[in-house]
């Protein structure tokens, strides 16, 4: 039986009555309702199409077919508890090993990213038998009580900080305290980290974990610097903890030229613990770590199960497998470096005509555009990125912002993203700043920190 379709006006004052305030719409002011979607398309109750610059969680594209008949067939066949003896759980795991490292070996399912990330740090813990984590300003890991406190951007609009949560200067050349006229960002960046590690061992503790988004993301589309993580890794291992790569938002080829964004750093560094997200399941909840034997077994060790009812079930793992085979018969990978890069080409075009683009940063299908009202200060225009967000909405086009001043536009759409979909973007941005915006020399609004302070980065 279909279920029945209210106006919007209805759906909007069910929604405020019905769910928690703090589970914010896009576009509050004036919230897009959609009922169906396909590929990089979204399309509202009046059969408006929007172009989805934004799902990065529907990785292959909305409702794929491939992907809705793996999840059909396998439901009409068994969905059962992980516990019982199946194929695909296991097959899934080795499709997944082969994309890694060959010491990322064993695999833990569970059902999103929050929850991996959190598994991680139990990994991390009971490996190193150290508590202390370090991680970079303005990180987000998700939004277990654990990933608060390990994530910048939500402990400190909360309870703060805690004791054993350690902040290292995110490596940003663009903004941080090194920037792209730095001889050595990778080692300057990753001396911050050694100065974290030996401030703790001041303090008579010791490291448990590194833990990072290989591109951090919620801190506004950020490039690490390449070599960064191979020094910090060193220096972690040093002090007895391990390096965590959170992969939630950047694997499964998002990045184009390679399948995980960690693998940009270079072919001699690998993570001790990978956590994957929602994107390995289009959307569907599935997730997962990735690590070592050694910490896998001192996670054994312990003598306490470990169990997840529906981590890796049959039709999620069904799901999983059919998420790696489109990303190879439809080329994605090469699709997002191809659309990723003419992306960023045209943006950086832009930025030599409009001043109000202070940078323009990307690689593959993960590209932000950052805006100043002054490109000598680089002073965050953070009113000017909202416009460009609602005056894209107007022209179908749907966008969001990020970083500590959310003045990032950021894209991180379906891989399915078109060369037409890329100019379409470009040259309505190129429209609206052309004759709609006009930057506000007061527009600096931090969320997080003070500003530390024009350049393209592009990463191939």
């Amino acid at each position: 039986m279909a279920l029945e379709m209210f106006r919007k006006k209805e759906t909007l004052a069910m929604r405020k009555k019905l769910i928690g305030q703090s589970c914010r719409l896009f576009y509050s002011d004036d919230p897009v309702k959609i009922v169906r979607a396909r590929g990089q398309y979204l399309y509202d109750e009046n059969g408006k199409r929007y172009l989805d610059c934004i799902s990065n969680v529907q990785h292959v594209g909305h409702c794929h077919p491939s992907i809705t008949q793996a999840a059909t067939t396998q439901m009409k066949l068994l969905n059962a508890n992980s516990r019982f003896l199946h194929d695909n759980i296991v097959q899934y795991a080795d499709r997944l090993a082969a994309t890694l490292p060959d010491k990322l070996s064993v695999f833990y399912f569970v059902n999103s990213g929050s929850e991996a990330n959190d598994l991680a740090l139990r990994l991390a813990h009971q490996y190193t038998q150290h508590e202390d984590v370090i991680v970079l300003e303005h990180a987000y890991h998700g939004h277990l009580t654990s990933l608060i406190d390990i994530s910048p951007y939500k402990f400190q609009k909360l309870t703060g900080q805690k004791e054993w949560v350690h902040v290292a200067p995110i490596p940003d050349t663009y903004r941080g305290i090194f920037r792209e006229d730095h001889p050595n960002p990778a080692q300057a960046y990753a001396d911050t980290v050694k100065d974290v590690i030996d401030k703790v061992h001041q303090k008579g503790r010791k490291v448990s974990a590194f833990f990072a988004e290989s591109l951090p993301s919620v801190a506004g589309q950020i490039l690490l610097p390449k070599g960064y993580s191979t020094k910090v890794a060193e220096y972690v291992r040093s002090a007895g903890g391990v390096f965590v790569a959170d992969e939630v938002q950047t694997g499964f080829g998002r990045v184009g030229s390679h399948f995980w964004a960690f693998q940009l750093q270079g072919d001699d560094f690998s993570p001790d613990i990978v956590t994957m997200g929602k994107p390995m399941g289009n959307g569907h909840p599935l997730s997962c770590v990735a690590t070592t034997a050694e910490i896998a077994g001192a996670f054994t060790a312990n003598g306490v199960e470990y169990f997840n009812t529906f981590g890796g079930n049959p039709v999620s793992c069904a799901i999983g497998l059919a998420v790696l085979d489109v990303i190879e018969k439809e080329d994605l990978r090469g699709n997002s470096s191809r659309v990723g890069g003419h992306l960023l080409d045209r943006l950086t075009q832009l930025q030599t005509k409009h001043p109000i683009i202070g940078d323009v940063r990307g690689v593959g299908l993960f590209v932000g555009l950052e805006m100043v009202t002054d490109k000598e200060q680089r002073t965050p225009a953070t009113d000017a990125a909202a416009q460009v967000v609602r005056r894209l909405k107007e022209d179908y086009i749907c966008v969001s912002t990020d970083g500590p001043w959310e003045n990032i536009v950021k894209f991180k759409p379906p891989m399915c993203f078109s060369m037409e979909d890329a100019d379409l973007v470009a040259d309505r941005i190129h429209h609206i700043l052309t004759e709609r915006i006009t930057p506000n020399p007061t527009d600096c609004r931090p969320i997080a920190f003070p500003l530390s302070c024009c350049v393209t980065r592009i990463l191939s």
